[in-house]
């Protein structure tokens, strides 16, 4: 009787995630740690409503709902579902009250103290840990129940039968809380795949429309920049030092037109397999002056044996953006690292420097058409290297701590033929 009463337990538990992930999951809600706690406080009122009484004592999985309050919804859900089983537990009443709420606030103490924590873990490892915690609740019962038997003065027999059952509670409540926290971090991986989609799609859309603005602007552009190479052939004096300026500024405007069409469809004119440290050193010894410049050191330990099919000029383009980058972030006497490796048929170009660092809002915007945590520049750089390294099959990452700096992980599909 206790296994199915427990059972349907389960079933209130994931009904109330469900209606929350299908009814108010695209929904603009002000503050959802107040519609959680409130959706899981109805849970456990349901639980204790429909417990299991034995000897006394009401055997139902209360704590779970109010676990996953505390973990998914922070302490302000936590706190609601708290008030709502002790509400509950009054209204019930009974001989074990006291207990009740002993146990009540005893559950509710290590989910309350690792909320934080919590979400600086993988989802695989959040859903392991939500399980281990799930089982202090049942822990702390089981002491509970083992003092209330002892004030009680219970026979042998009866501690055998509730321990039988607490063993019982225990196996079904992780399997509750298991599931419960699967189809949470399956809901969080919904939104952030949507989030991705729409931010795909509106890139999309950039850099269609900068393309077309792009490839109209550059052929007048192009006339205009002919025309005055061959006046400029015939100017003297003053005039021809604004000539040299001018070209100069065209040619830094038709650099960012070149970049507006990167970004929205690298042109990879001439592929060819690409000696990847070749590569990788070229872009080193072009950047050292700079780095020295700003007075910081570039240091390079390179593997050799990678090769990459692709456009040269296009892939050393995006390792040109990625390490000037790094150099400029990184202040007076700090070092910038490059490293590449080779796992299998990945290679793997790490860039890591002493910089100034990134915030996790910073790291989320990396890739934004337009933004950069730069004083100076458009924040195409980026984009369009992120752009190529994707065209060519490969995948980069961004680690970043403010005032630690930010490491740069670039990995390439090798060329094994």
């Amino acid at each position: 009787m206790l296994a199915e009463k427990l059972l349907l337990h389960v079933l209130i538990i994931l009904l109330p995630i469900f209606l929350y992930n299908l009814v108010f999951e695209n929904r603009q809600i002000r503050n959802k740690g107040i519609l959680f706690g409130l959706l899981q406080g109805l849970s456990v009122f349901l639980c204790l409503f429909f417990s299991f009484e034995s000897y006394g004592l009401y055997w139902d999985l209360r704590y779970v709902p109010l676990v996953l309050a505390f973990l998914y919804g922070g302490p302000l859900a936590g706190g609601i579902v708290l008030i709502a089983y002790m509400a509950a537990r009054t209204f019930i009443g009974g001989d074990a009250l006291l207990f009740g709420y002993i146990s009540g606030v005893i559950a509710s103490i290590i989910p309350a103290l690792f909320v934080d924590k919590f979400w600086t873990y993988m989802p695989s490892k959040r859903i392991k840990i939500a399980v281990l915690i799930g089982i202090w609740p049942a822990v702390g019962m089981c002491g509970i129940l083992l003092a209330f038997i002892f004030f009680q003065g219970s026979s042998g027999i009866e501690i055998g039968t509730i321990m039988t059952n607490i063993f019982l509670f225990g196996v079904i409540q992780v399997l509750a809380i298991g599931c419960a926290a699967y189809l949470h971090e399956s809901a969080i991986e919904r939104q952030l795949m949507r989030k991705e989609i729409l931010r795909a799609e509106k890139l999309n859309t950039l850099g269609e429309l900068a393309a077309s603005i792009a490839h109209e602007v550059r052929n007048p552009l192009t006339v205009v920049k002919g025309f005055l190479q061959l006046m400029q052939k015939q100017a003297s004096g003053t005039n021809k030092y604004y000539f040299s300026l001018v070209l100069s500024e065209l040619g830094r405007a038709e650099s960012i037109i070149n970049d507006y069409l990167n970004f929205a469809k690298p042109q990879f004119e001439k592929v060819e397999k690409v000696n990847l440290m070749d590569l990788v050193l070229e872009v080193y010894l072009l950047l050292k002056p700079l780095g020295l410049k700003e007075g910081s050191r570039v240091e390079n330990q390179l593997e050799h044996g990678a090769f990459v099919v692709t456009d040269r000029n296009q892939l050393k383009q995006a390792f040109v953006n990625i390490i000037k980058n790094a150099i400029e972030a990184t202040s007076e006497g700090g070092t910038v690292q490059i490293k590449l490796e080779i796992k299998g048929n990945q290679a793997i170009i790490i860039v890591a420097d002493t910089g100034k660092g990134m915030n996790e809002e910073q790291l989320a915007r990396i890739g934004t058409l337009f933004y950069t945590t730069k004083d100076k520049g458009t924040g195409l750089g980026t984009s369009v290297s992120l752009k190529i390294i994707e065209a060519i099959g490969g995948d980069i990452s961004y680690k970043s701590e403010p005032d630690l700096g930010t490491v740069v992980t670039v990995t390439l599909p090798i060329d094994k033929e």
